[in-house]
């Protein structure tokens, strides 16, 4: 699918990678509502978008919330007529082992993370299913791929992602529809905390820069591909964890005790 005059809904597009793929898919002639969670929030996207083509919107919702997302998509269609690609990066995490983690904490890195980009599809799916076309792209993780200590919460909620893309995607086989799934490695983004930088640089966690990340999802969405998953070699992991998920524990066995001591001081 063609970014250029395409309708795009930009979930969590106030964040670190969204920002900057927002921008990426200005510069290309796309038409953008841009959500974010607060107004603070978007009014620093427009400041970061001053100079972008002013061709978008921005519209605050909490996308855990029915009655929000359905303040999205009317927004689309009052702004844009319809929605040609949805792209589902909205999402949250929390560095903890898990018996330290609330209920609270675990409930809402489920429904940011998987149940409102379920339901945001739900919700724009019969729009595109009347026009016989569409994108849906899920941002996912390595994670989602990897069970990762310490991420558990996180990494179940990116796992079930993914699970829901390729069911999907199957689904619509047949219907005009992609659904695509994106993968990428750890970022450098405020989603992380001290603890998580001190942990990664212990034991050797690659980062992305986020400028990065959002280029290589914009031209993943733009190909339409199925799945994609950024980084080397945390892509090789993904797909061994699939194969031989012994090799993948032996290998995290050593790194878990690093894991727990500096997750211990976020739970702190």
């Amino acid at each position: 699918m063609k970014l250029k005059d395409s309708n795009i809904l930009l979930l969590g597009a106030a964040g670190g990678i969204g920002r900057h793929l927002a921008a990426g898919l200005l510069e290309r002639g796309a038409n953008l509502g841009l959500n974010g969670f607060t107004q603070d929030e978007l009014h620093n996207l427009r400041e970061f978008l001053s100079d972008a083509p002013p061709n978008f919107f921005t519209v605050a919702a909490d996308i855990s919330r029915q009655e929000d997302r359905q303040k999205c998509l009317d927004a689309m269609l009052d702004n844009y007529g319809g929605i040609d690609i949805l792209i589902n990066l909205a999402g949250i995490n929390a560095f903890t082992t898990f018996e330290s983690q609330s209920a609270e904490s675990i409930e809402k890195i489920i429904n940011v993370n998987t149940l409102a980009p379920m339901l945001m599809s739900h919700a724009v799916l019969p729009h595109m299913l009347a026009r016989k076309k569409g994108q849906i792209v899920n941002v996912g993780s390595t994670f989602g791929s990897i069970g990762f200590p310490c991420f558990t919460a996180y990494s179940t909620s990116k796992f079930a992602l993914r699970g829901f893309s390729q069911s999907l995607r199957r689904e619509l086989a047949d219907s005009g529809i992609q659904v695509t799934y994106i993968a990428p490695r750890a970022v450098h983004t405020p989603l992380n905390s001290p603890a998580v930088y001190e942990m990664a640089r212990e034991i050797k966690m690659n980062f992305d820069e986020p400028e990065f990340v959002a280029d290589e999802l914009r031209k993943a969405i733009d190909a339409g591909r199925k799945e994609e998953y950024i980084g080397f070699p945390e892509s090789l992991f993904a797909r061994i964890n699939g194969i031989l998920p012994g090799m993948v524990d032996h290998s995290l066995k050593h790194q878990v005790p690093a894991m727990r001591r500096h997750a211990q001081k976020d739970a702190g």
